[in-house]
């Protein structure tokens, strides 16, 4: 018997299940666009408010989407924080077609091989920078070809060819810079149990931005999107390692969780 997630990872990909296209169409944007309100998703689907609930209603039922408090960055505004619609760690399964078992293991098996501990974590580490390394080249042909008040939007737009259905936005508040979304992680699972991962990311957009970042959350780390301030004025060229460190801030928003 297939699970809620087999069933609707199934439905999303194909779009062929007759009867639910419209309710797929709804869990595909939450997806794309991060946390969202009836309002947002009745507006980018062309739908009225009350058919969007129903749907929302079934998803929720299904364990494919949760409601929860809209987080706010920067400055609050009067009045209570509008309810927005989450994939749940069911929802995302349905997207992904990570092997996050088998990931798992293998860096598992890189800590203990490295001795545990500190040692092990460094490796972890350091196998983690080795990996945004290996994928870093159309990453930095993006970043390099765009205009310098385009390149976070380059670099959106590269990592959604990547799946992580990236997106880029001017930073709310008195905040000056913007804020890059990625509102699918492929390995959100394999990150909270090796939030090295995360930082390793973090450090690569530092480098290749040309300016100190920060992480302001991650899907790993249970938020729903996955969000970088990236400051409006960048010190470095783009594509040339600052001298700058960007290790994230040690409070519990900015990498996965490491239950270990």
């Amino acid at each position: 018997m297939k699970n809620v997630g087999e069933s609707l990872g199934e439905d999303l990909a194909t779009g062929t299940r007759a009867d639910h296209p419209t309710r797929n169409r709804v869990a595909r944007s939450v997806l794309d666009h991060g946390p969202s309100t009836v309002a947002d998703l009745a507006g980018r689907l062309g739908l009225t408010q009350a058919a969007v609930r129903r749907h929302l209603d079934t998803l929720v039922a299904e364990n494919v989407v949760e409601p929860r408090e809209q987080r706010i960055y920067g400055a609050r505004t009067r009045g209570r924080p509008a309810k927005v619609f989450a994939l749940t760690a069911c929802g995302r399964d349905a997207f992904d077609q990570s092997y996050d078992s088998l990931a798992v293991d293998a860096i598992r098996w890189i800590e203990r091989s490295a001795g545990g501990g500190a040692a092990g974590g460094a490796a972890v580490a350091a196998f983690a920078r080795d990996r945004i390394e290996a994928q870093a080249e159309p990453y930095r042909e993006a970043v390099e070809s765009a205009p310098p008040e385009e390149r976070t939007e380059a670099l959106a737009k590269a990592l959604s060819v990547d799946g992580y259905a990236a997106t880029a936005r001017s930073a709310p508040g008195p905040q000056q810079g913007e804020q890059l979304c990625q509102h699918h992680c492929p390995v959100a699972h394999v990150a909270e149990r090796y939030p090295q991962l995360c930082e390793a990311e973090t450090e690569f957009f530092s480098r290749l931005l040309g300016t100190h970042v920060q992480r302001l959350a991650t899907i790993a780390h249970g938020d729903g999107v996955c969000t970088t301030f990236i400051p409006r004025n960048r010190p470095h060229p783009a594509g040339h390692a600052s001298t700058q460190t960007t290790t994230p801030s040690a409070s519990g928003s900015t990498a996965g969780r490491n239950p270990a």
